[in-house]
C-alpha cells in the first residue's frame, strides 16, 4: 500500500511540475524593422506610473509605456542598486505601441 500511495504523489509531483509553462517567446532581433533607442525603467518606481507592483516601462515619443514581451526581472535583479527600480537605462528596442502598452519583440540593454 505504501509503494502505490509513493508512485501515485510521485507521479502526480511530476505531472505537475511537467505543466508549468516554460516556453517564453523568444526576442529575436529583425534587421526589417526599426530599432529605438529609448529610456527603460520600472514604471511605477522611477516614472511614477500608476500599477501594482513592478513593472517594466518605457519613454517613447515622449510618452511612459509599460513594456509586454518582456519582465523587469528577465535582465537582472530590478531591485539591486543598478536594477531597474533603482536607474533609469537605455535600451535599443523594436516593438510598437499596441492599446495603450509598448510590446517588444527585441529589448537590449546598451552597455555604458
Amino acid at each position: 500500500m505504501k509503494k502505490l500511495l509513493f508512485s501515485l504523489i510521485t507521479l502526480l509531483l511530476f505531472t505537475a511540475a511537467n505543466a508549468q509553462d516554460s516556453t517564453s517567446k523568444k526576442l529575436v532581433f529583425n534587421p526589417k524593422n526599426p530599432v529605438y533607442e529609448l529610456a527603460a525603467t520600472c514604471g511605477t518606481c522611477m516614472f511614477k506610473m500608476k500599477g501594482n507592483g513592478c513593472l517594466l516601462a518605457v519613454k517613447f515619443k515622449d510618452k511612459n509605456y509599460f513594456v509586454d514581451g518582456t519582465g523587469i526581472d528577465d535582465h537582472g535583479d530590478a531591485h539591486d542598486k543598478e536594477g531597474f527600480c533603482n536607474a533609469t537605462k537605455k535600451v535599443k528596442v523594436q516593438g510598437s505601441v499596441i492599446k495603450d502598452r509598448f510590446v517588444v519583440s527585441y529589448f537590449e540593454l546598451v552597455k555604458k
